[in-house]
């Protein structure tokens, strides 16, 4: 069974930084990503990463230049650096993982896409 586990939430004020943790358990995946979810709305992909050869990302244009997603394969852990948070940063994080062989099936920011998830870490952003 597929467990991911994340980590890393919290309270911040706008400007702050936190880093999100995932770590997978019985798994591992080149294809890893970072969603988000705030209260009515809909789920989107905020980072992906797919680490075969190098490492191809894919990131929303509301955090380009402010996080930064990172895998260590060693530790089967997913990193997301958020940097210069804002207020609509306010989410519920969710880690998830996909089969995807390919960057180009990887790098597709739809839930549908990603069979695996994590329960969410919640991140608060105050202005």
């Amino acid at each position: 069974q597929v467990q991911l586990v994340e980590s890393g939430g919290g309270s911040v004020q706008t400007g702050g930084s936190l880093r999100l943790s995932c770590a997978a358990y019985t798994y591992s995946s080149s294809c890893m990503g970072w969603f988000r979810q705030a209260p009515g709305q809909e789920r989107e992909g905020v980072a992906i990463i797919y680490t075969v050869g190098t490492d191809w990302t894919y990131y929303a244009d509301s955090v380009k230049g402010r996080f930064t997603i990172s895998q260590d394969n060693a530790k089967n852990t997913l990193y997301l650096q958020m940097n210069s948070l804002k207020p609509e940063d306010t989410a519920m994080y969710y880690c998830a993982a996909d089969p995807a062989y390919t960057y180009r099936a990887c790098l597709v920011p739809s839930r549908a896409h990603f069979p695996y998830w994590g329960r969410g870490t919640q991140v608060t952003v105050s202005s």
